[in-house]
């Protein structure tokens, strides 16, 4: 059975690494034959290939998913707006690594390219025993296909520093340039780290402001986000009982504390994408459980230290991506960079206020609308009209 995972809220890795550009990007990582077309074909409703051989995903499919969200949908039905556009993540499904990955075994060095530009990872991993579908490793073990994975991603980024840090040596030290010193000398805590204790970067948690900038300056592999995905058969996914439920759990505390573990069925997901949504509430009904794809997407933006704020009325519904603890003016320039310049004032209320009170002037009444300044840091569900004034040109 498996152990209740504390971390609900998601992984707690630092805060500040990553590239977080404006498409939230997570690759879907895994050896061949685990499930990972599977899910993708199922989280994202899709028809990538997903046979029964290895590297039947050739080149990476990349597809967008709404973010599931009751509050958008309570607005988008409110104010039925001639627009409606939910908070979206970009999945990559990136093909199957081997064994020797790093060192271009299989097709590796290329997927491993396509994992850099990913700013979170969901690692699959196979927990169901089928004679019809090959394990490249010869049998079932994700413990052990964990360990590969995450070998493979250090010994890339072993690479990386290694020719990082020639290069700095000979124009830092040899050629004494002080101005990239400091750079060199937190590579070399970075090799300590990575190459010497064998970590990934995302393990250690004390890295300060300045070595952050240096870490998203190389977007290191070892420093994205993981969220651990368990492919089980239907029936252990419904029982919530498979051998190695607890085994998995176990190694992830140990290696990689506070990351989320999530089992689900491929299985269940692609029989439950077949049906209408009564034959789909039904058979969950019958069988005691639920799906986990929402869980899974909810969950990356927890992991990834984001959230979004609405901007809500007839013509538009719209959920803003961006980083927790953003302020005012730098949420308003996810709309218009001239919203931040021209930065007066933002009208904030909650949604629960709004649900509660039923309109903006109810919430108005209610004392519940503020008005607040640039140095407000905008909080998760915020519904959002901005004051600006048009920069001069």
């Amino acid at each position: 059975m498996m152990p209740p995972n504390k971390a609900d809220d998601g992984p707690k890795q630092h805060p500040i690494i990553g590239r977080f550009g404006t498409s939230l990007k997570i690759g879907i990582v895994g050896l061949t034959n685990v499930g990972k077309s599977t899910f993708f074909n199922v989280l994202t409703k899709s028809q990538a290939a997903a046979e029964k051989f290895p590297f039947c995903t050739i080149d990476p499919n990349e597809s967008r998913v709404p973010v599931p969200d009751d509050r958008f949908e309570f607005l988008c039905q409110y104010h039925t707006p001639a627009s409606k556009v939910p908070a979206f993540l970009n999945v990559l499904d990136i093909a199957g690594l081997v064994k020797g990955a790093s060192a271009g075994q299989g097709l590796g060095n290329a997927f491993l390219s396509h994992i850099r530009a990913c700013d979170g990872i969901f690692h699959v991993m196979r927990a169901f025993e089928d004679d019809d579908i090959i394990h490249t490793e010869g049998s079932v073990n994700p413990v052990r296909d964990i360990e590969i994975i995450h070998e493979e991603l250090r010994l890339k980024d072993k690479e990386m520093i290694i020719a990082v840090l020639n290069m700095l040596e000979k124009v830092a030290v040899r050629e004494g340039d002080k101005k990239l010193k400091p750079e060199y000398d937190i590579m070399c805590k970075v090799r300590n780290w990575v190459i010497d204790e064998k970590k990934h970067v995302r393990y250690y948690h004390e890295w300060n402001n300045k070595e952050v900038d240096v870490l998203n300056k190389y977007l290191f592999l070892t420093s994205k986000p993981m969220i651990y995905l368990i492919n089980l058969s239907e029936n252990d996914y419904i029982r919530n009982e498979n051998t190695w439920l607890i085994k998995i759990k176990e190694w992830v505390d140990k290696h990689d504390p506070g990351a989320l573990v999530i089992p689900f069925s491929g299985a269940l997901e692609l029989k439950l994408q077949d049906m209408s949504d009564e034959e789909k509430q039904k058979y969950l009904e019958e069988k005691v459980t639920q799906s986990a794809l929402a869980k899974m997407i909810k969950t990356v933006y927890a992991g990834l230290q984001l959230q979004y704020f609405f901007t809500a009325g007839p013509d538009e519904v719209r959920a803003w991506t961006i980083k927790k603890g953003t302020k005012a003016p730098q949420a308003a320039g996810k709309i218009h960079t001239d919203f931040e310049k021209g930065f007066i004032m933002a009208e904030v209320m909650k949604f629960d206020d709004f649900k509660e009170e039923g309109t903006e002037a109810s919430v108005k009444a209610a004392g519940k609308y503020r008005q607040e300044d640039r140095n407000y840091t905008v909080e998760d569900g915020d519904i959002i009209f901005f004051k600006f004034n048009t920069p001069q040109q």
